[in-house]
């Protein structure tokens, strides 16, 4: 710097070099630079040699360099401004500045964006092809039977700050989280469970104790939903644990149709033993009645026999053949009464046999209808009647 004419000044004196100077100097330099010499090659018409405008050109590059700190945060957005690395800003959607780089930088991350995450499984971009991780799907449940289980976790971001500085890698730290927690609830359950009943159950505790491990580690992460893609056994044993279901399944439709005759059957039989139940009641009423008509029927003519025997035994008698003559198509004719002509109505008579025998024929039918019950309390009624009547005719 001491042999720099710019330095010191006309005398030779120590002292701050001169700014218009220093200029100057910047000038032809810059003239150098683009062909041009300060000695006489690029003068005016006065004989002065022409400069660059050095300070100008200056302003328009600090100008554009300060335009680069524009930039615009869009809606769900959070912008994080980093100041020599430092965080010390996060800036709201809309249009922002910051001082242009290598100051501060800025960094806008999208916060409302559902992020999908494939646990046991790939799918190849572009196309609904599936490659399997078995390194993630296998696992094994509580009582030690292993099972392939794929799943996806949808996730967002609710800290941008956290997100960004206690994660190092925001995909792998919540695959790893998921398998965590998938494992650990597997694990404590059983094979037919974890495969079949369980699998809502299981995705539900899955993303909550995802959330609180997330929450823990201070991630800002938060867990959408767990959505369970497949749970099978492993392809080595596909085929038994097939046959294992066909087996349950056939057990299950003996249950159902057992259940389903079972439950036809025995209302029936409660029905039918309800009806015998009640037929059995009013028949005992029925016959109580009936016993109870005729022991009042017997003492009533026991009275009147007491008073007037020979009396109530013709007329006892002339009921019973009148009872029993009445159900027979014959004529009687006393032969005492000495007349020989006879006048039969033969047309009631036909039509009374006619009668006769269509009302045996619809009593048939009614007949084989009866209960044996019924028909033995009528005999039995019939043979009482008959032994009562030998009593009073002896």
């Amino acid at each position: 710097m001491a042999n720099d004419p710019g330095w010191g000044n006309r005398n030779n004196n120590s002292g701050p070099p001169d700014l218009d100077e220093v200029l100057r100097q910047f000038s032809r330099k810059l003239n150098g630079l683009f062909g041009k010499s300060g000695d006489g090659g690029n003068q005016g018409p006065d004989g002065d040699v022409r400069t660059i405008p050095v300070l100008p050109i200056i302003g328009l590059i600090a100008l554009i360099w300060l335009a680069t700190g524009f930039y615009i945060v869009d809606q769900g957005s959070r912008g994080v401004v980093l100041q020599f690395g430092k965080h010390v800003e996060t800036t709201m959607p809309g249009p922002r500045w910051h001082i242009p780089y290598p100051i501060e930088t800025v960094t806008v991350v999208n916060m409302e964006q559902v992020r999908t995450i494939e646990v046991g499984y790939r799918t190849a971009e572009g196309s609904s092809a599936r490659s399997k991780e078995l390194r993630e799907s296998l696992m094994l449940t509580d009582d030690e039977n292993i099972i392939d289980l794929q799943f996806a976790v949808q996730y967002n971001l609710k800290n941008v700050e956290d997100t960004l500085f206690n994660n190092r890698n925001t995909e792998n730290y919540v695959r790893g989280v998921a398998e965590t927690a998938i494992r650990e609830i597997v694990g404590k359950s059983k094979m037919d469970f974890a495969l079949y009943e369980g699998r809502e159950e299981i995705a539900v505790r899955a993303r909550e104790l995802m959330q609180s491990i997330l929450d823990r580690y201070k991630s800002g992460i938060n867990v959408a939903s767990v959505t369970m893609q497949n749970a099978q056994p492993p392809e080595q044993v596909q085929a038994a644990f097939d046959d294992a279901v066909k087996a349950g399944q056939d057990l299950e439709r003996q249950k159902n149709e057992g259940q389903a005759y079972a439950n036809d059957i025995i209302p029936k039989a409660r029905g039918t033993a309800s009806r015998l139940m009640e037929e059995a009641a009013g028949y005992k009423n029925r016959v109580e009645n009936e016993a109870a008509g005729n022991a009042s029927r017997f003492e009533q003519v026991l009275t009147q026999y007491q008073r007037a025997p020979e009396v109530t035994r013709q007329r006892l008698y002339l009921d019973a053949q009148e009872q029993i003559l009445s159900s027979v198509s014959k004529v009687v004719v006393d032969q005492k009464g000495g007349n020989s002509l006879l006048y039969l109505p033969l047309d009631k008579l036909l039509s009374a046999g006619g009668a006769t025998a269509a009302q045996q024929l619809n009593a048939a039918p009614a007949a084989s209808s009866q209960s044996a019950a019924q028909i033995e309390l009528e005999a039995q009624r019939t043979r009482d009647a008959f032994r009562s009547r030998d009593r009073e005719t002896r």
